[in-house]
């Protein structure tokens, strides 16, 4: 054991009060992190349901809404080093279209389709995603244990999947929601391949607050092309859920999730992101009277164990 507070701990292995603490709050901060983003497809099923708003203007809800609270936290950082040149504000501009703004809208869109606990589930998979990625990108090769990974995880959607595709239009349809989600996670594994040089360089809670800034610029924009002003003339139920989305869903779990890594790590963190859905799955079985089968939770047992195995780094 390596001491860092004298003798008195030398036979203990038990770690100080202080530092069983901080990682102790770097697990709740995860969890409560966790929870927060996987309310995210509940509250866009709940306002689909609530009224028939568009996903152009939910989206756009969302990012405004949350937009102020990033606008203050990329001023607070703003004088931070390194000072981002041209190429670093390009990098920023493209994976905040790509990882925000596109994964978001692909999923709104992909939730009118398909169940909050099936979009989540599939969402999930994108670890696998940046594995692939890297398989095909950055050449570097595949272990065994990333190809079982692989493997326990698109067989567990196959299963998830098996009940619910047919040729009739509903199927049809549920067949494009997965797709559009399976997309949008597409589009966050890019982001997290390409942008993973440029979060060490720049910090990730200055790229976040700079991302999901240059993010809502295509979504207002999108709006505003797409959408008459009375649009926005919406219930108050939709106006509470994209208030709480955006708050509650988006900008909480962000700074939460990003102090937890740093106090306890991606492997235990990665085990704490399983919650995610498997809380969703539960919630949208018991509060969106979605179907939860013996198949899906076969299923998200697969995905998640091959999720899992994909992140989890082996201890020697």
């Amino acid at each position: 054991m390596i001491l860092r507070h004298g003798l008195a701990f030398a036979h203990s292995e038990e770690p100080p009060l202080s530092e069983a603490s901080y990682r102790a709050w770097g697990v709740a901060f995860a969890l409560i992190g966790v929870l927060a983003f996987s309310f995210r497809p509940i509250l866009i099923k709940l306002s689909y349901a609530a009224h028939p708003v568009t996903p152009t203007t939910l989206l756009f809800l969302r990012m405004m809404l949350a937009l102020p609270f990033f606008a203050a936290i990329a001023w607070w950082l703003r004088g931070q080093q390194p000072r981002l040149g041209a190429r670093d504000w390009a990098g920023v501009v493209a994976l905040g279209f790509i990882g925000y703004y596109a994964a978001s809208f692909l999923d709104f869109i992909g939730l009118q389709y398909v169940g909050a606990g099936v979009g989540r589930l599939v969402l999930f998979l994108y670890p696998t995603l940046v594995l692939l990625l890297s398989f095909l990108f950055l050449a570097k090769p595949a272990s065994r244990r990333e190809v079982l990974a692989l493997v326990l995880s698109y067989a567990g959607i196959a299963l998830v999947l098996s009940s619910q595709v047919d040729t009739t239009p509903e199927g049809r349809l549920f067949v494009l929601g997965v797709l559009l989600v399976f997309a949008s996670a597409l589009c966050y594994a890019v982001y997290l391949v390409a942008g993973s040089q440029m979060v060490k360089r720049v910090g990730s809670m200055r790229f976040t607050a700079f991302t999901m800034v240059v993010a809502t610029v295509p979504a207002a924009a999108q709006f505003l092309v797409l959408e008459p002003v009375f649009a926005l003339e919406l219930p108050a139920a939709v106006w509470w859920y994209a208030a709480i989305m955006a708050t509650f869903s988006t900008v909480l779990p962000v700074f939460l999730q990003a102090e937890a890594l740093k106090r306890i790590g991606a492997n235990r963190f990665a085990l704490i992101g399983a919650v995610g859905p498997v809380s969703v799955a539960l919630t949208s079985a018991l509060g969106l009277d979605e179907p939860f089968t013996w198949r899906q939770a076969a299923g998200g047992l697969l995905v998640i164990a091959g999720v899992l195995l994909a992140t989890l780094r082996s201890r020697s």
